[in-house]
């Protein structure tokens, strides 16, 4: 049976007429919280992956069952955030410099926990979003950074992708919409019918995908201007943010890092997540790569496998616990 972590939501008015909607979930036995953690979602997507799973435990309730007080994102333009009067018109550089300051400010007013800092966990271009703040925003008051299918710079591209975002004049023009109606649909075909299109981003063989009416829930329309910023990306290979590139200035960053790599993942490729791993300057670091020939992780499984929990979930909880501020 499929399961939905439920939370409290909160707004967060990040000052130029959104309202980015943030999803708290407290720890499940009694005290206070460890300290938080916010969870940013990547492309095409919101956050609504992170409270289900389709038979077990999903991330937000394990890692909350295991004292951490987790909140969950939705940007602006994905899931529950709410435009008011604010422009439709943004790019990578507002989500990961704007949008993010405005959900760890709201975070660190809100927490429960005593702490000066937060953890993030970025999910695909979610991880891209936090590397790039913290690569704009030195002092940041982040403590640790879980990257999970995340990526920094192009090493390796799917060909599929490559085609997509071949030219940035086009897909900025290119508006896609009805996403999750199509994905309703596409999914459990393409899973009967040719699942080897689908390996790339989620496998029949280790995630139930019998329940694709919720999980499609977090399927997002994507955003013209977004897809032109990440075929500009392709195009340099590295990510760049008010003049920073990224990658560099990773070199000089010494936060915990736990980078955790889907070894089955077609739309981040092994070589292009384990980037994030090489590039990182901390001392302070671990590569968790995971799945095999017995139970494939693709992008998605990471997060929906049958065995999520014991070979992804638990693994970030326990290298959160060893990496804590000196301060806890």
């Amino acid at each position: 049976m499929a399961r939905i972590t439920w939370g409290r939501v909160e707004f967060a008015d990040n000052g130029v007429g959104h309202r980015l909607a943030l999803k708290r979930v407290s720890p499940t036995h009694g005290g206070s919280p460890k300290r938080p953690l916010l969870i940013v979602p990547g492309y095409g997507m919101n956050s609504f992956i992170f409270g289900f799973h389709p038979r077990g435990n999903s991330l937000e309730g394990y890692l909350a069952s295991r004292g951490y007080e987790v909140w969950s994102v939705d940007l602006r333009g994905q899931g529950r955030a709410i435009r008011d009067h604010g422009s439709a018109e943004f790019g990578l550089e507002d989500l990961a410099v704007h949008d993010l300051g405005c959900a760890i400010a709201h975070v660190l007013r809100r927490t429960e926990a005593q702490t000066k800092t937060i953890d993030m966990l970025g999910c695909s271009l979610g991880a891209a979003l936090a590397l790039g703040h913290l690569a704009v925003e030195r002092n940041a008051p982040v403590h640790s950074l879980v990257t999970v299918g995340g990526l920094v710079r192009w090493v390796d591209l799917h060909p599929l992708v490559r085609v997509a975002f071949s030219s940035p004049w086009l897909v900025e023009r290119v508006r896609v919409s009805n996403s999750r109606q199509l994905a309703r649909f596409a999914l459990p075909a393409l899973a009967r019918i040719e699942p080897s299109i689908l390996s790339a981003y989620l496998t029949p063989k280790s995630s139930d995908i019998s329940r694709a009416d919720l999980l499609v829930q977090t399927v997002e329309d994507p955003h013209p201007r977004v897809n032109a910023d990440i075929a500009r990306w392709i195009q340099s290979r590295d990510l760049i943010l008010r003049g920073v590139n990224v990658s560099q200035a990773m070199g000089n960053m010494a936060h915990p890092l736990f980078c955790v790599v889907g070894k089955q993942d077609g739309i981040v490729p092994l070589r292009t997540a384990r980037a994030v791993y090489d590039l990182m300057g901390s001392s302070r670091k671990t590569l968790h790569e995971v799945g095999d020939e017995v139970m494939p992780m693709a992008h998605a499984d990471l997060f929906l496998a049958h065995g999520a929990e014991e070979r992804v979930f638990e693994p970030i909880a326990a290298f959160l616990e060893a990496h804590k501020p000196s301060y806890d």
